[in-house]
């Protein structure tokens, strides 16, 4: 529904605009990859890059830590409206930026727990081919 005054600025011509990043105006600053990155990986509690599970999805999809960025779900907003690289939500629903490959998982600690939750995820990785992520 419409407020009288949206309707009587709609009936002389004028166009109201709508930020898309109000964040940045607040004072947040916009997110940066680095040329390298090519997962990002999004979660309210990122695991670290050396835990058993995450390292076997790293070797999996022939990816280094260094080429990872872990953000919180807060952050993700913030990333530049196309990033050019895959994302790993753990635990995060909502729109994403990604051009690649997007997986979205339970979150971590539900992750190494249950087996059907690592069978969706490899299952979600043997349904994109591997060259999706071997940037030249």
């Amino acid at each position: 529904m419409t407020s009288r005054r949206d309707w009587l600025l709609q009936q002389m011509g004028i166009t109201q605009y709508q930020l898309r990043r109000p964040r940045v105006l607040q004072g947040e600053i916009a997110v940066s990859l680095s040329p390298d990155t090519r997962l990002v990986l999004v979660a309210e509690h990122a695991p670290a890059l050396h835990e058993p599970l995450v390292q076997d999805v790293l070797r999996t999809l022939h990816l280094q830590p260094a080429q990872v960025m872990t953000l919180t779900p807060e952050q993700l907003p913030m990333l530049p409206e196309k990033v050019d690289c895959a994302g790993w939500l753990l635990g995060v629903d909502g729109a994403h930026p990604f051009n690649g490959v997007t997986f979205t998982t339970a979150a971590f600690n539900e992750l190494i727990s249950s087996g059907a939750a690592k069978r969706a995820l490899w299952q979600q990785m043997c349904n994109h081919d591997s060259h999706l992520f071997n940037h030249p």
